[in-house]
């Protein structure tokens, strides 16, 4: 295989031109396409940036978003379920495909002229595959694996490459016929020593920082309460856009309870650990920045996939009961603060520009 990226100046002089799809499906899959963007352009690319949710026709972009988010808030538990009715050869899984298909038209034409397509969210997958195959799209078509586990919507066969956090995706990808590498995940640079953002709040001891996604989803408040219960950090929930959660949380003495933050990255570094329950974008952030993380009280269905994922990989612990948390915590007060993504793994551009080696595995063009 040739490199997917083309040299970032041809003989013209003209830069390489990346197109990246995001989801607007949470800040997850946004986050990782602005990360990708910065990471290609000051490589010298020229990016733009399309969200497939606007891109799919009939409005069924903002119409998957709204069932999504409702699902999400309302029945979280029913997740689990629909991740298995997902799995290829279920009829759940042909329906959808073959629904995403639609917007194999028009995301080729939104990235046509590109010289690579990258894609943050399932849904892009399936139209960029769909694109490939039809001949629509002739760039190189990549998809970054956001999730620490992959479900089947994440892989499409057409795509050229799969871009996988750690090498538990990266089996998972291949296991559902996608080709697949590991690269070191993207986030932004850890937020150097500065004021404590909560520094007027005057919190007393070390600080569990609480994240449930942007929609501040899961078993939050119960998780707060537990940590509560072990005395050994104050709970500090982050609700995002969960206004009920922030009140009624508001209303319990000891737990701090915070809205939606535009800086979370300094939340994060002056956190003495992190507990998550999603396995999103924010895991990654707080890895990089040092802060240690847990996973409990994960949310059912991708919520656990990843958790175990990360579990497996030896990046986050995931603490299954009560009776553990505190030792979980009082463990994390104890880690020194070092940036805990896995080191020696190819970057992004290091994996676009690579070519295949004799023995299957990629080395430098």
């Amino acid at each position: 295989m040739v490199p997917l990226l083309p040299p970032l100046l041809d003989h013209d002089g003209r830069h390489a031109r990346v197109s990246i799809v995001t989801g607007s499906y949470g800040a997850g899959h946004d986050a990782a396409a602005r990360e990708l963007a910065r990471h290609l352009g000051d490589a010298g690319c020229a990016v733009t940036i399309h969200d497939v949710a606007e891109l799919l026709p009939l409005r069924l972009g903002p119409l998957l978003r709204s069932t999504y988010y409702t699902q999400l808030r309302r029945r979280p538990d029913s997740w689990d379920a629909t991740l298995r009715r997902l799995e290829p050869g279920r009829s759940m899984h042909r329906l959808a495909t073959t629904g995403l298909r639609i917007g194999a038209g028009p995301v080729a034409r939104a990235v046509a002229g590109a010289d690579l397509v990258l894609t943050t969210h399932p849904f892009g997958a399936q139209a960029l595959g769909h694109a490939r195959r039809r001949g629509w799209l002739e760039a190189p078509a990549v998809t970054y694996l956001t999730d620490a586990s992959v479900h089947s919507l994440w892989v499409s066969r057409h795509v050229d490459l799969h871009l996988a956090i750690h090498d538990v995706a990266a089996d998972q990808a291949r296991a559902y016929g996608g080709r697949a590498v590991t690269i070191r995940p993207l986030v932004s640079p850890p937020a150097g020593p500065g004021a404590d953002p909560l520094a007027a709040l005057e919190i007393i001891g070390p600080r569990a920082l609480v994240v449930g996604g942007s929609l501040g989803i899961g078993e939050l408040e119960q998780a707060a309460h537990d940590i509560l219960a072990t005395g050994a950090m104050t709970p500090v929930v982050v609700c995002g856009t969960n206004t009920t959660l922030r009140r009624r949380l508001d209303a319990v003495p000891g737990v701090v309870a915070l809205g939606w933050r535009a800086d979370l990255a300094a939340l994060l570094t002056t956190s003495d650990c992190v507990v998550q329950n999603a396995g999103g974008f924010t895991s990654l952030e707080a890895l990089a920045s040092g802060t240690p993380v847990i996973t409990y009280r994960p949310i059912p269905g991708h919520g656990t996939a990843n958790a175990d994922s990360l579990d497996r990989a030896g990046l986050v612990p995931w603490v299954r009961t009560s009776e553990d948390l505190r030792a979980a915590l009082t463990s994390a007060l104890r880690e020194p603060r070092v940036d805990r993504l896995p080191a020696g793994a190819p970057t992004v551009l290091d994996a676009l520009t690579a070519v295949d080696a004799p023995d299957g595995t990629l080395e430098a063009a």
